[in-house]
């Protein structure tokens, strides 16, 4: 019976300090508890500017010929440019997206891999049980969002998933089909549909370095979600414009009855003020909100590569735009 292969998709943007530690710990993994997969890591240099690629190339020569590789960016493009780039290059049985960092514990690799074997789910994730070590503040904006990710959006995200998830070759050759170029992965892997399992765990401590993560970056992150899977803003803004219309409609029928039956006149200057904040708000809104959509559909047309590769161990040929 052949052996299956195991391949972890590793995003890294310096993480000079972690990158090592992964690897001992993946390697440490698959000596003792995984000894019937062989496994392989690609690391992805999301445009690094500390020691990460050249920590990187130290633990390639240092492995078994083949068992690692590296794809480096021209530039820091983002985690969601590296996970397609890592997926794309994959090749293993089961493919797992993994952070650097081991906040992703690679001890789960076992359950995940017993619920894909054994259970005949098509992939399983890891989702986290509380929020140790995170400001309130973030808590509560994680709460938020997937309350309203889930009710504005065609895709359900677990609370509290993660990137950490294990695939099947064939979810990961469906996935690869979505080619956007505003991507957001966790709303990609519940739009393709198979069976996942969740297995949950408590929050981890980096294991070096400090987070990566901005709240303009969360920020970011969150919007490009909710606008890449929701139709629900297109439907609020139309919404919203027949209220204000409504509220138009109401104010003049005050207005009428008012000076029929009392003969009183208000005051013009205030009626003005305020529907020109009413009716001017509300069109600044609406533009900044079609705007964004006509952002990403340009984004689209242009069709720009997803990632460019300015270096890797992969060979001449895979030198080039993704």
């Amino acid at each position: 019976m052949d052996r299956k292969t195991v391949e972890l998709i590793v995003p890294s943007f310096n993480e000079e300090a972690c990158v090592g530690l992964f690897y001992d710990a993946v390697r440490d993994l698959f000596a003792d508890q995984l000894k019937a997969y062989d496994f392989r890591l690609i690391y992805v240099d999301d445009g690094s500017s500390d020691g990460t690629l050249e920590k990187i190339k130290q633990i390639v020569a240092a492995a078994p010929e083949g068992q690692v590789h590296y794809i480096s960016f021209s530039r820091n493009l983002g985690k969601e440019a590296a996970i397609y780039a890592g997926l794309e290059h994959s090749t293993g049985d089961y493919v797992a997206v993994m952070d650097a960092d081991l906040q992703h514990p690679p001890a789960l690799l076992i359950d995940m891999l017993h619920a894909i074997v054994d259970e005949g789910y098509d992939s399983c994730g890891a989702r986290r049980e509380d929020r140790k070590g995170e400001g309130a503040i973030k808590r509560v904006f994680s709460v938020a969002y997937y309350q309203i990710v889930n009710r504005m959006t065609v895709v359900e995200l677990t609370p509290g998933s993660t990137d950490f998830r294990l695939m099947t070759r064939q979810m990961v050759d469906e996935v690869l089909k979505l080619t956007e170029r505003e991507r957001f992965t966790k709303g990609i892997f519940s739009w393709v549909g198979f069976k996942t399992k969740w297995i949950p765990y408590h929050n981890v401590e980096r294991a070096a370095g400090k987070s990566k993560w901005s709240i303009r970056g969360l920020l970011h992150y969150a919007a490009s979600g909710l606008l890449s899977f929701a139709r629900a803003p297109l439907r609020f803004a139309i919404y919203l414009g027949g209220l204000g219309l409504l509220a138009a409609g109401i104010d003049l029928i005050v207005l009428i009855v008012q000076c029929c039956l009392w003969s009183e006149l208000p005051d013009a200057v205030s009626v003005v003020i305020v529907l020109i904040l009413l009716f001017g708000g509300m069109t600044v809104m609406l533009l900044g909100l079609v705007g964004e959509y006509l952002a990403r559909i340009l984004a689209e047309a242009k069709q720009r590569p997803l990632y460019i590769i300015r270096e890797s161990n992969y060979g001449e040929s895979d030198r080039k735009a993704g």
